[in-house]
């Protein structure tokens, strides 16, 4: 089995991660452009960890700017086996009241300007997306959370629009009428590119509001959501030092087979392949490639 090495993605108040013992900051190369930032590696427990922050210090990248391409392959490139993805998040449900942390197990993507995916012409790829979450991934963050007395829900659909714009009420009334748990900005295509990397993925939506659908919330506003921003992020640091404590040492494979996503994905024939693209998926899909 292979070491595991958790990643964590920390988005919005989360742009750094204290407990890290043996701390190194990485400026990793990726083939994809650049990363939102340094990676900064070291251990909790023994544990291997990798944090990268998603908008970067001081909140610099929009969720449209970001270079999700290049974030999973750095992360990817430092071995990361498991990713959780730390997000905030508004809310559909009364249930769902800010201060919650919701286990995402389903994703709806309303993105239009991200680049989604490491394949294309010249090599063509296609992984399932039907379960996006790993499920033993997301089931540790759970016993994180109830270890922590963390109030977190089991479960949820995560819809992701483009922003850097907050909803529209027609628009939040409809996600809502849909049934859909949460919405935030960034796990799209973030999920996808993990599961073409064949890296383990699950998030932690840390809900800050009800969205502008509540008659609590006529417009949701980043002055209303920074203090439970800074609660939640608090919060969000008891989980990963919880998650990490008790996480194996060796990684669990996949039931549902997200670290071997393209065992059976590759399409297009080895005399049709781009070399200048096959060159740029060394590590995304360099167990394959070179079998």
């Amino acid at each position: 089995m292979a070491k595991a090495i958790l990643g964590i993605i920390g988005g919005s108040g989360i742009y750094d991660l204290p407990g890290l013992s043996n701390v190194r900051e990485e400026r990793v190369a990726s083939p994809w452009g650049e990363p939102s930032g340094p990676l900064r590696i070291g251990e909790i427990d023994g544990l291997p960890v990798v944090f990268l922050s998603r908008h970067d210090k001081g909140h610099r990248l929009s969720p449209t700017d970001i270079n999700y391409r290049a974030n999973i392959d750095v992360l990817k490139r430092a071995g990361v086996t498991d990713l959780v993805s730390l997000s905030a998040c508004g809310s559909f449900k009364e249930e769902l009241p800010h201060g919650t942390f919701v286990l995402v197990d389903q994703f709806v993507d309303r993105t239009h300007r991200r680049e989604s995916s490491f394949f294309g012409k010249g090599m063509v790829a296609h992984v399932s997306m039907a379960h996006p979450v790993a499920p033993l991934l997301r089931k540790r963050l759970g016993k994180a959370a109830l270890a922590e007395n963390i109030p977190a829900n089991w479960g949820g659909t995560y819809v992701c629009i483009e922003g850097p714009q907050f909803s529209t009420y027609a628009e939040s009334m409809t996600y809502k009428e849909l049934g859909y748990s949460v919405i935030g900005m960034t796990n799209m295509p973030e999920a996808k590119l993990a599961r073409e990397a064949e890296i383990c993925y699950a998030t932690a939506a840390m809900v800050t509001d009800f969205d502008c659908w509540h008659e609590t919330h006529s417009a949701v506003t980043v002055q209303d959501i920074v203090k439970v921003l800074m609660e939640n992020a608090e919060k969000a640091k008891r989980l990963v030092a919880r998650l990490a404590r008790d996480f194996p040492r060796e990684h669990e494979p996949c039931p549902i087979g997200s670290d071997r996503a393209l065992d059976t994905a590759l399409i297009t024939a080895p005399e049709g392949r781009d070399p200048a693209l096959l060159a740029k998926l060394d590590a995304v899909a360099g167990r394959v490639l070179k079998s």
